[in-house]
C-alpha cells in the first residue's frame, strides 16, 4: 500500500476505528422488593429496578415449569439473560403478581383434557380428538415416547407437532373409554 493509499482525499492519514462491543452486565444480586414490573405502553412489558436501571424489553419464564410452575420465575432480557429471579410469587404484590400470571398463561397456554372420543396411532404418529376445558380440539403427537411426559404417578402432558400442551391431570379421573384410548398409545 502507497502513502498515498494511507491517506483521505485531503491529504490527512486516514483514521482506524476499531469496534468495541458493547457489554452489558446485570446486578448480581438484586433486592425483589426494589423490582417492579409494568406495562408502557400498554403491549410492552418493562422492568425497573429503583436506583438502578431499567429494561424495555422482557420476558417472564419459568425456570422448572412442570416441577414448580409458581416458583423460580426468571426475568430475561431481550437477549435472553437472566436479570433476576422470583423464588416464589407468594413473595410478590398483587399487582406484579398479575403481571406475572398474564405473562405465563400466555407462554405456557395448557389446556386440561377432560374427555378423549378418539385416539389413531399410524407409523408411531397419533391423532388425538379431545374434548378440553377450552372445547373440542383435534392434535397431532410424534412420537408419543418422546412427547408425552409423565408429571407424576397419574398426570401426564401431551405436547403436539405445533408446541400445544395438553394435560390430563389425573387419568383415574378419565371416563374408562378415556383411559383405554391413552393406554392404548401410551
Amino acid at each position: 500500500m502507497t502513502e498515498q493509499d494511507k491517506t483521505e482525499g485531503n491529504g490527512k492519514a486516514a483514521k482506524k476505528h476499531t469496534v468495541t462491543p458493547i457489554t452489558v452486565t446485570h446486578p448480581e444480586n438484586v433486592e425483589l422488593d426494589k423490582v417492579r414490573l409494568f406495562r408502557e405502553p400498554a403491549w410492552m412489558l418493562r422492568l425497573s429496578i429503583e436506583d438502578d436501571r431499567s429494561y424495555t424489553r422482557i420476558k417472564i419464564v419459568r425456570a422448572a415449569p412442570l416441577s414448580h410452575p409458581q416458583s423460580y420465575i426468571c426475568i430475561l432480557d431481550a437477549k435472553d439473560e437472566e436479570v433476576c429471579m422470583f423464588p416464589d410469587l407468594k413473595e410478590v404484590d398483587q399487582e406484579m403478581r398479575q403481571i406475572i400470571e398474564e405473562e405465563l398463561d400466555r407462554r405456557y397456554l395448557t389446556s386440561t383434557i377432560e374427555r378423549v372420543d378418539t385416539v389413531r396411532n399410524e407409523f408411531g404418529t397419533s391423532y388425538w380428538e379431545v374434548s378440553t376445558n377450552r372445547g373440542e380440539r383435534e392434535f397431532v403427537v410424534q412420537n408419543a415416547a418422546e412427547n408425552a411426559q409423565w408429571l407424576g404417578e397419574h398426570r401426564l402432558l401431551l405436547v403436539d407437532v405445533d408446541g400445544n400442551r395438553f394435560e390430563i391431570p389425573d387419568l383415574n379421573q378419565l371416563d374408562s373409554k378415556s383411559l383405554n384410548l391413552v393406554e392404548m398409545v401410551l
